[in-house]
């Protein structure tokens, strides 16, 4: 038995028996739903451990149920086998169910493609030979691999979509609480606690009844940080020193929100200062790393200024921390991260703005997990002249008048169970 064949039989039960996955509601799977029956790929792309190997089964899963032939489906991960050829795959999977994919509709799943060497020629090749007769579903890790490369070789040809963390809500149902849902406004300490518990857990799908700093920790650290340190990014960069790598990432996970000065960084880490350049580039693409800019509506200000950093992740020592300024950067991250925040503001007197959403109408948002303060949002909104500005809080709620116009105090639990209607109603403001 080849070693194909062995990981073909692993990989696609269905073959052999009724197959069924556990699976709780992403929003996402709606959006992905609506694509499935066009002819062109999809491709999924996110951090290690967020859900797309899920997505691709239940979407093996629902077509199965929807009447196509099980052993039509064909699901293979190269996470393991970067040197093995999609052809190769295709005529083992040929021979062992005696079929032919040039007669007849078949899905194939093809999981961490980044991992196979030009996959973009080679994906490409096999649509347009096959195309109208098999359906291609592509994952990887690496957001790189799955937008640059492939807009430029693919274009017309695939549909993208990035899975993150869970939300909020979706923690909510993966914990089986939807009730709490129909009446937010009855169950605030439920909600409390849940919310500190989703903050415990980052959001990832297999930590969402785990409770244990030291196993979260480890999940976090072996499951995730390791592998795309030593193992994802060396694999697609030409890495000096990886140990530096981690290093960085972990700096700013134990304190997100940096604004970071690339020479100075370069100079206490003892590299130059292109290498730091480079290994930030690097963890922005394997997506433990986000960049917000300072806000200025002229672009060429706005990239010239330093800018913040936040990781996809954040140290189990910070999210499970006690201390209240370690529970403000925490909780800071969380509300940045879940927002998709592209900006910040701070001019020459400190005067600061956690969060701007919007270009040309502006949204300044603040967030305090503690004591309230407007100073920030008021000078924004002198400056940028805007009429309003958000505090997200923990648990408060109310609005302050200020002479530029009305300030809103939104709990962070609300604002993130209707976290996509207050963004967009933000954005247009």
């Amino acid at each position: 038995m080849t070693k194909i064949e062995d990981a073909l039989r692993d990989f696609n039960p269905w073959w052999k028996q009724k197959f069924s996955i556990v699976y709780y509601e992403r929003d996402i799977y709606e959006e992905i739903k609506k694509y499935i029956k066009l002819p062109m790929m999809i491709a999924l792309s996110g951090l290690r451990r967020v859900g797309k190997s899920t997505l691709m089964l239940k979407i093996a899963e629902d077509q199965i149920i929807n009447g196509m032939e099980p052993d039509r489906v064909l699901y293979f991960s190269f996470d393991d086998f970067k040197d093995i050829e999609p052809s190769e795959i295709i005529k083992e999977y040929e021979k062992m169910n005696k079929l032919d994919i040039n007669n007849g509709r078949y899905l194939l799943l093809f999981d961490e493609i980044q991992k196979l060497s030009d996959w973009q020629n080679k994906i490409k090749t096999l649509y347009d030979i096959h195309k109208g007769r098999v359906k291609i579903i592509l994952s990887g890790s690496e957001s790189l691999f799955l937008r640059k490369r492939a807009k430029e070789s693919l274009a017309g040809r695939i549909f993208m979509f990035n899975v993150n963390q869970l939300s909020f809500k979706e923690f909510i149902t993966f914990r089986g609480k939807q009730a709490l849902l129909g009446h937010p406004g009855l169950y605030q300490k439920e909600l409390l606690r849940l919310f500190d518990e989703y903050l415990h857990t980052q959001g990832f799908p297999e930590l969402a009844n785990i409770n244990d700093k030291e196993v979260i920790k480890k999940y976090i650290r072996e499951g995730i940080i390791d592998k795309v340190i030593y193992k994802d990014i060396p694999q697609l960069f030409k890495i000096e020193d990886a140990s530096i790598l981690e290093t960085l990432i972990n700096l700013l996970m134990d304190e997100p929100g940096q604004l970071i000065e690339l020479s100075s960084l370069a100079s206490e880490l003892k590299i130059t200062r292109q290498t730091i350049a480079n290994y930030i580039i690097y963890l922005e693409e394997s997506q433990l790393l986000r960049k917000l800019y300072n806000y200025s509506k002229n672009s060429r200000k706005t990239e010239r200024k330093l800018k913040k950093y936040y990781p996809t992740i954040i140290s189990a020592d910070l999210s499970f921390s006690t201390d209240s300024a370690a529970k403000s950067r925490a909780f800071e991250w969380l509300i940045v991260n879940q927002t998709g925040a592209e900006f910040f503001w701070r001019d020459a007197y400190k005067n600061e703005v956690d969060i701007v959403l919007g270009k040309k109408a502006p949204v300044p948002i603040e967030v305090k997990y503690g004591k309230i303060s407007v100073n920030g949002l008021v000078a924004f909104m002198r400056k940028f002249k805007t009429t309003g500005g958000t505090i997200v809080s923990y648990d408060k709620e109310g609005e302050i008048k200020v002479k530029e116009g009305t300030i809103k105090i939104i709990p962070a639990y609300d604002m993130l169970l209707n976290r996509e209607g207050m963004i967009n109603q933000m954005r247009k403001a």
